[in-house]
């Protein structure tokens, strides 16, 4: 047979250099001793596939995988276990299958490293086709992936596989790329691949191959059962925030597996998840002592007996609480008001079964001493009563935001801006029983603490003629924020003109009745020089006032909003390039600006704009675009979107010079 091997030619060499082509030819058995060419292909025994040369493998592939596990387990270097998790799908499932605590070290003994060496030695020279291009894996790509984004945090990494991205094969990808370039920190998983989605398999190599996990986002994997959540509990001791969302077939077994083995846990969040209940936050409370955060929503299976066994375990080290849409009672709210001797912030959302006597019970259960920002929201059970027990009971609060609660009435916003002692900040949004009155009474009830006032939406504020006592102004009100409030008019603002003298930034958004003789008094009033000034929908605002502003305020003013005013013109521009030499955001959209306006901004050189917006000016033109280039030196954002006026020749011309500024057009 040697002979027929290295038979030769005319043209000298053998006809087949390697002794297993030859058997592409046939399969001779024991009694043939002469060749005979096939006049057919011959089946032959042997673990080889013949059917093409390409797909013939190696005799390493031919191991199983106890054998190969073997051999790769002892890999300890990163960049060698990348490598090797580029040859195939199966050798990265086999890498990423391999604990930690599973993977060998080199022995210091001599003549052992240089047997592991040289096994490492042929694991990478079977990948060196890979980089030849010999052979082409996704897999190569996915753990080049993996290896190559920046490094966060401390020390570690964070990746984040957003739908069609998220599947097993790019989990096990990270969970072999990144632990040697610093450890996984941050994972978020949001959404699945329709097809080949993210399962339990993915999870349990992150478990394995990720022990430095801290932070693990899940939102809308509905693939996802307990049974991968529980290998996350133990692999990752070190986890410290959990955030499943949208998860159907995760129950309380796996969250409770999470706080029996995850004992930093500090941060927990739970939304939509229908069958986490009452028993998981029995666990946490117990188990994790280092909580500070737990924001829970529309989980229908939470109750009062799981609000009340949380707070009862861990009232003590919880500082924030966000509660929305839950079947909780008054209940969880007298708990909460009489454990919570740690929480700092409180957030309470759509909570339909609650009523006065809930809110009542918190305020007077004298346990939210520390409680600094409380937000309520679409709850209709907050009554005058309730809202003036709240500020009696939090005498350290300071942030208080009331939204779309319709029963609250102008005695019980005074009467609770008077019980909070400490208020600095309210916000009022679709309360529409709140009137002039009400609003009113808050400046004078705090005078001395107030600094933001916002109000939104409150459609009962009207103009009354009545007149007010002669009083000391709230001289700490700073910011003053009125948006959509149909009956806000000029009467409204010469009282807060006459309150507020402090004011730095004014926000008047959408008051159709406010005009210039409204604004000049209020205006005329701030004695400290406003800073941030916001008239957008005020059509009936003109150039006297904002002139008026820019006169009066341009050594302070920075920013001034007047989209919508659709009497500003040019005459508006020209007095901000005499007189406003520290603005720095402008925005004009839908006004009556021209390129002669556009001119007077570039021709001063005192002005350092960085935000300009032009959008919806259709008396601009392609003149104005090399005053814009102009202005674009110090310019980081431009919009000229919906300025028809511009031809796309210059648009692109501006995209090209202006290229440190962003512009929409």
């Amino acid at each position: 047979m040697s002979k027929v091997f290295n038979f030769s030619g005319d043209h000298g060499g053998t006809v087949y250099p390697s002794p297993k082509e030859s058997s592409l030819f046939l399969s001779l058995r024991n009694h043939v001793d002469v060749y005979f060419p096939p006049c057919k292909r011959s089946r032959v025994a042997v673990p080889f596939v013949f059917s093409e040369k390409k797909h013939k493998l190696s005799s390493i592939d031919v191991l199983p995988d106890e054998c190969l596990f073997e051999v790769l387990r002892r890999l300890s270097d990163g960049k060698d276990r990348s490598a090797s998790a580029c040859v195939s799908k199966r050798w990265l499932m086999l890498l990423s299958s391999i604990r930690g605590d599973e993977t060998v070290i080199s022995n210091p003994n001599p003549s052992l490293e240089t047997e592991e060496r040289s096994i490492q030695t042929a694991l990478v020279k079977s990948v060196d086709c890979v980089k030849k291009g010999e052979v082409v894996d996704s897999n190569a790509a996915e753990v080049a992936e993996a290896e190559s984004q920046d490094i966060e945090g401390e020390g570690h990494l964070s990746r984040c596989l957003d739908g069609k991205k998220a599947t097993d094969v790019r989990l096990a990808a990270i969970a072999v790329g990144t632990p040697g370039h610093g450890g996984l920190g941050k994972l978020s998983i949001r959404g699945s691949n329709p097809i080949r989605g993210v399962t339990d398999t993915g999870l349990k190599v992150i478990a394995r191959g990720c022990p430095s996990l801290g932070l693990f986002r899940l939102w809308n994997v509905s693939s996802v059962s307990d049974e991968g959540l529980t290998e996350i509990a133990q692999g990752c001791h070190l986890l410290e925030k959990l955030d499943p969302c949208q998860c159907p077939a995760i129950t309380d077994m796996s969250l409770m597996a999470i706080a029996k083995n995850c004992p930093n846990l500090t941060s927990l969040t739970i939304e939509s998840c229908s069958k986490i209940g009452n028993e998981t936050l029995q666990a946490v409370g117990r188990f994790c002592p280092k909580l500070k955060f737990v924001s829970l929503k529309n989980c229908p299976l939470i109750g009062d007996q799981g609000i009340a066994s949380l707070f009862s375990s861990a009232g003590h080290v919880l500082t924030k609480v966000k509660l929305h849409a839950l079947n909780i009672s008054d209940i969880a709210l007298a708990v909460i008001g009489h454990y919570g001797i740690a929480i700092t912030d409180i957030a309470l959302i759509g909570l339909q079964n609650i009523n006065e006597r809930g809110f009542w019970v918190m305020g007077n259960g004298q346990g939210l001493q520390k409680l600094r920002s409380l937000a309520i929201t679409a709850c209709h059970g907050v009554t005058d009563l309730g809202l003036e027990a709240l500020g009696k009971g939090c005498p350290n609060l300071k942030l208080f935001c009331l939204r779309k609660c319709t029963i609250l009435s102008d005695n019980g916003l005074v009467a609770f801006a008077k019980g909070s002692v400490a208020l600095e900040n309210l916000q009022l949004e679709e309360c529409h029983r709140i009137t002039q009155a009400g609003f009113v009474g808050v400046l004078l009830s705090c005078g001395e603490k107030l600094k933001v006032l916002s109000m939104v939406k409150c459609f009962g504020v009207k103009e009354l003629a009545c007149r007010f006592p002669s009083v000391l102004p709230c001289n700490s009100l700073q910011s003053l924020s009125i948006r959509n409030c149909p009956g806000v008019g000029n009467a409204t603002l010469a009282i807060m003109g006459r309150l507020c003298p402090k004011l730095t930034h004014l926000e008047l958004s959408g008051l159709l009745q406010v005009t210039d003789e409204g604004l000049f008094p209020l205006v005329q009033s701030c004695e400290a020089g406003l800073v941030k000034v916001n008239l957008s929908g005020c059509v009936n605002v003109t150039d006297r006032s904002v002139s008026f502003i820019t006169e009066l305020h341009g050594g302070s003013l920075e920013s001034l909003n007047v989209d919508e005013c659709r009497y500003v013109t040019d005459m508006t521009l020209l007095a901000i390039s005499n007189n406003c030499w520290l603005l720095k955001e402008l925005d004009v959209s839908k006004c009556g600006i021209t390129d002669s306006g556009v001119a007077s901004l570039a021709s001063t050189v005192r002005l350092n704009l960085q935000i300009l917006s032009l959008s919806g000016c259709s008396m601009l033109s392609d003149k104005s675009v090399p005053f814009l280039q102009k202005l674009g030196q110090t310019l980081m954002g431009l919009n000229i979107q919906h300025c028809n006026g511009v031809s796309s020749s210059c648009v692109d011309l501006l995209l090209e010079q202006l290229w440190r500024c962003d512009i929409l057009s």
